[in-house]
C-alpha cells in the first residue's frame, strides 16, 4: 500500500478524532464564557424561591423546571458552572504544585531520596481516591475550597509518579551531561533542560484529571462535602434531585448531563493531546 494511500485510509478516523477536538473545544469555551457572564443571562438569581412552582416540569417560565424549593434549575445550573469548574482547577493547580517539584526531585536524585519518596507516593495510591479525598475533607472542613485541596493532595501522587518517571529518563540525556560539563548547576539543570523536556507527558495528565477533579468534586457535593448551600453547585443539585426522582425525574437530567458532558470534552482534549504531543501515535 502506498503512502498516499495510506493517508487516505486514515483520513477518516483522523477527521473523527479532529471534529470530536474542536466540538470538546467549542463546548468547553462556550462554557467559561456563561460562567464569567452567569449574573446577566440567567433568567433568576439562584437562590430566588417561587413557592407555586415546586418541583415544577419544565415550562415557559423554568426552562429546565424549578428544584424542591421552588428555585430556577437553568439558572442554578449556569450560576452552578463557575464554582464547578473553579474547583476543579483548584484541584489539579493543587495537584501540579505539590506532585511536580516532588517528582523533578525524586527522579533527578536517586538514592534514598527517591526511594522515600516512591513508598510515600504508592502508599497514597494504594487508598481509594474518593475515600482518602472524604477523610482530607473531613481533617479541613467541608466547603468547595477544603473539599478541592483534598482532592488535589489526592491527586498529587498521580503527577509526581509520573514526573518522575520522565525525570530518570531525562537525566540520562546527552543534553544534560552536556550542562554539567560546562558547570551547569543542578537548579539549572532542572528547570532549564529536565523540566521542558519532561513535562509533556504531565500536561496530557492535567488535562485528563481535569475530569476527574469535576466527578470527584461532584461526588463530594453530592455526599454534602463540597459547596454548601445555598451556592449551586451541579453535585449538590443532582444530590436534591435524587431526593425527589421518583416525583419529577426530569431535575435529574440538567446537572446529570452537564456533568457528563464536561468531563467528557476534557477527556477527549487530553487524548486528543496525548496523540499529537507522542509522536508514536500521530499516525495510528
Amino acid at each position: 500500500m502506498t503512502a498516499q494511500a495510506h493517508r487516505a485510509r486514515l483520513s477518516p478516523h483522523i477527521s473523527i478524532r479532529h471534529f470530536g477536538f474542536y466540538i470538546s473545544a467549542a463546548y468547553l469555551l462556550i462554557l467559561v464564557v456563561v460562567s464569567a457572564i452567569a449574573p446577566w443571562i440567567a433568567p433568576y438569581s439562584p437562590t430566588q424561591q417561587d413557592y407555586a412552582a415546586l418541583l415544577a416540569p419544565p415550562s415557559g417560565s423554568h426552562l429546565l423546571g424549578a428544584d424542591d424549593l421552588g428555585r430556577d434549575v437553568f439558572s442554578r445550573l449556569i450560576y452552578g458552572a463557575p464554582l464547578t469548574l473553579f474547583g476543579s482547577l483548584l484541584a489539579v493547580l493543587v495537584a501540579c504544585v505539590i506532585g511536580l517539584p516532588v517528582g523533578l526531585i525524586a527522579g533527578f536524585s536517586g538514592g534514598w531520596i527517591d526511594i522515600v519518596v516512591s513508598r510515600v507516593i504508592d502508599t497514597m495510591l494504594s487508598f481509594p481516591a474518593i475515600v482518602l479525598a472524604i477523610g482530607v475533607t473531613g481533617a479541613l472542613g467541608v466547603g468547595l475550597t477544603n473539599s478541592m485541596i483534598a482532592i488535589g493532595l489526592v491527586f498529587s501522587p498521580t503527577i509526581a509518579r509520573l514526573m518522575r518517571g520522565q525525570t530518570l529518563i531525562c537525566r540520562s540525556a546527552l543534553y544534560v551531561d552536556a550542562g554539567r560539563c560546562f558547570g551547569a548547576s543542578t537548579t539549572r539543570l532542572l528547570f532549564r533542560h529536565i523540566l521542558p523536556n519532561a513535562v509533556q507527558p504531565v500536561i496530557v495528565q492535567v488535562t485528563l484529571l481535569l475530569a476527574t477533579a469535576l466527578l470527584a468534586e461532584a461526588s463530594l457535593s453530592f455526599l454534602g462535602l463540597g459547596v454548601q448551600p445555598p451556592q449551586p453547585s451541579w453535585g449538590a443539585m443532582l444530590a436534591r434531585a435524587y431526593q425527589y426522582m421518583e416525583i419529577e425525574p426530569s431535575q435529574m437530567y440538567a446537572p446529570g448531563l452537564a456533568i457528563l458532558l464536561t468531563a467528557l470534552a476534557f477527556n477527549t482534549l487530553g487524548e486528543n493531546l496525548r496523540v499529537r504531543l507522542d509522536p508514536t501515535l500521530k499516525n495510528r
